[in-house]
């Protein structure tokens, strides 16, 4: 009580955490893309399902895909003088999908990991007060007034940032909606691993990390421990 954080529990420390783990959440989500899943792009696999059904190759592409394309339930859609002309996925991106792989997203495991070293560092329960949004034609800001206007969280609001950046990179056309929820935990996972490296080296009594993981499960960090709260 008569002590100010400043190297540890203090701004530098803080300041240091939410770099030092997007560092790490990139570098290792990039070894997974690369060195481990090399998962295709949507638009790829669009563009493989579109000269599969041209016969110009031959890719291994399940029949049930090709089958709804041609004869079922997406061939109302799907097809020359339909709503798509072709099989090929549009994009949000004018230069297209990334040329590195899909998964894991690097965007969806970075958010994971700072989301999470935001929680352990704040008091995820701290109701948001007042909260707003845009108004209909996204001109200026008014009271949001929804069913759980008073029952937002500070950890809510930080879970629901991390998902906005993974989901819209599905919503581009970039992503798979796996590559959403499993790169959260990959980067959620990296985050504790940091917590616990901190936590061996604190010298102040009784000092540890607490928060409410993705899955809903409380957890405590402690002396290099992850303790499950009940």
């Amino acid at each position: 009580k008569t002590q100010k954080g400043f190297a540890t529990f203090g701004a530098p420390h803080f300041l240091q955490l939410i770099p030092e783990v997007l560092g790490r959440a990139l570098r290792a989500v990039w070894w997974q893309k690369w060195g481990v899943h090399r998962r295709l792009r949507p638009e790829e696999f669009g563009g493989r399902t579109y000269v599969k059904l041209a016969g110009t190759r031959a890719y291994p592409i399940d029949s049930s895909i090709t089958t709804s394309l041609q004869s079922g339930g997406l061939s109302a859609y799907f097809g020359a003088g339909k709503r798509y002309p072709n099989a090929l996925l549009p994009q949000a991106f004018p230069e297209g999908a990334p040329c590195h792989p899909a998964y894991g997203a690097g965007h969806a495991t970075g958010s994971g990991a700072m989301a999470t070293i935001l929680k352990a560092l704040f008091d995820e329960n701290t109701p948001i007060k007042n909260p707003l949004q845009a108004n209909s034609a996204g001109t200026t800001l008014v009271p949001y007034l929804g069913p759980d206007s008073t029952s937002m969280t500070l950890g809510g609001e930080i879970n629901k940032m991390a998902s906005n950046i993974s989901l819209f990179r599905n919503a581009g056309g970039v992503h798979w909606r796996s590559d959403h929820t499993e790169s959260l935990l990959l980067g959620e996972q990296i985050a504790i691993a940091l917590l616990q490296e901190q936590s061996i080296g604190f010298n102040e009594d009784d000092a540890f990390f607490a928060f409410t993981r993705f899955d809903g499960t409380k957890v405590r960090i402690y002396d290099g421990v992850v303790e499950r709260v009940y």
